[in-house]
């Protein structure tokens, strides 16, 4: 019996393989979808614009908050007593312990500066340049491979960003990227190490990782499913360090999260993308619904390719949209820089759903 990847994988270009009526079903809703961004969108980024006036003192921000903890590091003292102390006295929650970042970030901080790390996010995002060139050799046009190379760039443009090194989310999100653009049938470790080290960073790289496993499991590529189990193994160990980190410097009274049931909507990964890519250069009400055709680009790519981008973005994006709040819009930066090359894969995409809604049966 066939599995369902190798099925998949024989469709080639699903978007091209779809009958009249399901063609203009996808279009109706990539149409329906975009229309309702351009209105849904823009409360979302106002609400998330006035949070931020409302604090004009910009000393209290994340960013600086990451700054100060890693100053407090280089200077020899322990990362959760730096941690602990600073986000209480910024009125920041520490309860649940994952509301205190993972430590890995701060360390790198102390060894190589903001500033090195910032030069290591540049070089994973040429390392991700390689990996989707390689990835779609002989595969499209050269035209479209190009283009593809360059919306890759302007989807990692963050890292250009002065202050791109204190920020957990770019260089988990680039290593991600590059996980999944090196990955190889017959040569996995290297993304697996990726995927390791983006777990290293930021916790909510798991959901990467978990969906590695269940293309593993479907495929029955076992020692595949050895080593993530063995990653995510490690992860929780790491994690339940973490914790006795966290708890060690408790103290009662401690601030609590408000929690992540805001509910936002598919609006708020929406106005992410439109954020955090060149899209900045847009007004909201035409980059959010630009924002939704890379989307439409991985899965007209077809292959395993387009269908684990398509499941990583859609399964993220929806997590987004239940759980974060609009300040938590840079959680965006874990699926970039690679979400944002599907923008040049969408021509063909489309062009196989105007040609099938087109078609006479």
């Amino acid at each position: 019996m066939t599995d369902p990847l190798t099925w998949w994988n024989s469709l080639g270009r699903p978007l091209a393989r779809l009958p009249r009526w399901g063609a203009l079903a996808v279009l109706a809703v990539l149409l329906a979808t975009m229309a309702w961004s351009v209105v849904a969108v823009a409360p979302v980024d106002q609400a998330e614009t006035a949070q931020v006036e409302a604090k004009p003192d910009t000393t209290e921000g994340d960013i600086a908050l990451y700054a100060r903890i890693s100053e407090r590091v280089a200077a020899g003292e322990d990362y959760y007593v730096a941690a602990m102390d600073e986000q209480r006295a910024r009125n920041y929650p520490t309860r649940p312990f994952v509301t205190v970042r993972l430590p890995t970030l701060a360390w790198l901080h102390n060894s190589i500066g903001p500033d090195g790390v910032r030069m290591l996010a540049l070089l994973l995002l040429l390392g991700c340049l390689w990996g989707l060139h390689q990835r779609l050799n002989g595969k499209v046009e050269m035209a479209e491979r190009v283009g593809a190379l360059f919306m890759l760039a302007l989807g990692g443009a963050a890292v250009a960003a002065p202050l791109a090194g204190l920020l957990h989310e770019v260089l988990a999100g680039a290593l991600l990227s590059l996980a999944f653009l090196l990955y190889d049938r017959e040569r996995w470790w290297p993304s697996l190490l990726a995927a390791g080290l983006a777990l290293a960073v930021r916790e909510l790289a798991v959901h990467f990782v978990l969906l590695w496993l269940a293309f593993a499991l479907v495929g029955k590529r076992w020692r595949e499913v050895a080593a993530l189990v063995g990653l995510l193994g490690l992860f929780s160990i790491g994690m339940y360090l973490h914790y006795l980190g966290v708890e060690a410097q408790r103290l009662p009274g401690d601030p609590a999260s408000q929690g992540w049931d805001a509910f936002t909507g598919l609006a708020l990964p929406l106005m992410a993308l439109s954020r955090l890519t060149a899209l900045l250069v847009l007004p909201v009400t035409v980059a959010a619904p630009l924002a939704v055709l890379p989307f439409l680009g991985w899965l007209g790519q077809g292959g395993r390719l387009g269908l684990f981008a398509t499941l990583w973005f859609a399964g993220f994006f929806t997590a987004m949209a239940l759980f974060a709040r609009p300040e938590n819009f840079y959680w965006a930066q874990l699926v970039l820089p690679a979400y944002f090359a599907g923008l040049a894969f969408a021509p063909r995409a489309l062009a196989d759903l105007l040609r099938n809604a087109g078609a006479r049966n």
